[in-house]
């Protein structure tokens, strides 16, 4: 069930070779928004006997590129089963990060029927060789360092939007969001769909025609995490989503190989993005 704490990384995604350091300026301007979605079972199979699902995320993303990034995020999540019986979810994130993608604060309280299960509070550096660099307060593993180039999960959103822009239909990247125990970097293999402009497609929610959406465009994104300390070849988790060029996101799928909810975009207030930052 660690897995479900993940989840905070669904809204924000990306990929690239290159450090956040030395990556040239990013074209993207993400606009702040508040949405909520509404989650729901769509398959269960294997040992875990997930027989009903419900939940909401609901995430408020603000900031820009000159004053960094925030990040409130909250997920409960309710599971049935007739062997488990119900068990609640729930994950509260709050992230910081800076506008060039070199730093991150992270805090994280995650709990199961009310007993605390995974609390993490700590910082993240991207030095400009594109080693990572982490620290953990409060825990005796107080830190970790990796590298290969990972970077944190809004420039990772700015590049897979860049990609998509480019007409890219891959993307992959080793990426640290301060999930799981904050302890661990992830390789991440994008697929980008198509280009759809608008409004054009599958119906969409009442949430995701408002104007501010109406002449943006949007790529169907599906994303595998895998373990790289594990050298796992199968993905921890896959998650699709429509991508929105301005960061907003719609049509969720979480998928953990034994189950996979769906999250339905149900409320979403866009505020414009800022004009004076440049970066």
């Amino acid at each position: 069930m660690r897995s479900l704490a993940l989840l905070s990384s669904v809204l924000l995604v990306s990929a690239s070779a290159a450090s956040a350091q030395s990556a040239s300026p990013s074209r993207i301007h993400l606009v702040p928004h508040r949405a909520v979605y509404d989650l729901s079972l769509t398959r269960s199979t294997g040992s875990r006997g997930i027989e009903s699902a419900s939940g909401r995320i609901a995430m408020d993303f603000g900031g820009d590129a000159c004053d960094g990034y925030t990040l409130k995020f909250r997920q409960v999540t309710v599971l049935d089963g007739t062997e488990t019986g119900s068990r609640t979810l729930d994950v509260r994130t709050i992230t910081f990060e800076s506008g060039d993608g070199a730093s991150m604060k992270f805090k994280s309280e995650s709990s199961m029927g009310g007993d605390p299960t995974d609390n993490v509070d700590g910082e993240a550096q991207i030095q400009a060789d594109g080693k990572l660099s982490v620290r953990l307060k409060g825990t005796k593993n107080d830190g970790f360092s990796a590298g290969g180039h990972p970077i944190f999960p809004t420039e990772h959103l700015k590049r897979l939007i860049e990609a998509g822009e480019a007409g890219a239909n891959t993307l992959s990247i080793k990426v640290f969001d301060g999930s799981d125990g904050g302890n661990k970097v992830y390789d991440t293999l994008a697929l980008i769909g198509r280009r759809i402009e608008g409004t054009a497609g599958d119906a969409l929610e009442e949430p995701a025609r408002q104007d501010a959406l109406a002449g943006s465009a949007r790529w169907p994104v599906k994303i595998s995490y895998f373990n790289v300390a594990n050298g796992d070849q199968t993905p921890a988790y896959t998650i699709s989503f429509d991508l929105y060029e301005n960061g907003v996101s719609r049509a969720l799928k979480l998928d953990y190989g034994d189950f996979a909810l769906r999250g339905d975009l149900k409320s979403l207030e866009v505020s414009p993005a800022a004009s004076a930052c440049q970066r």
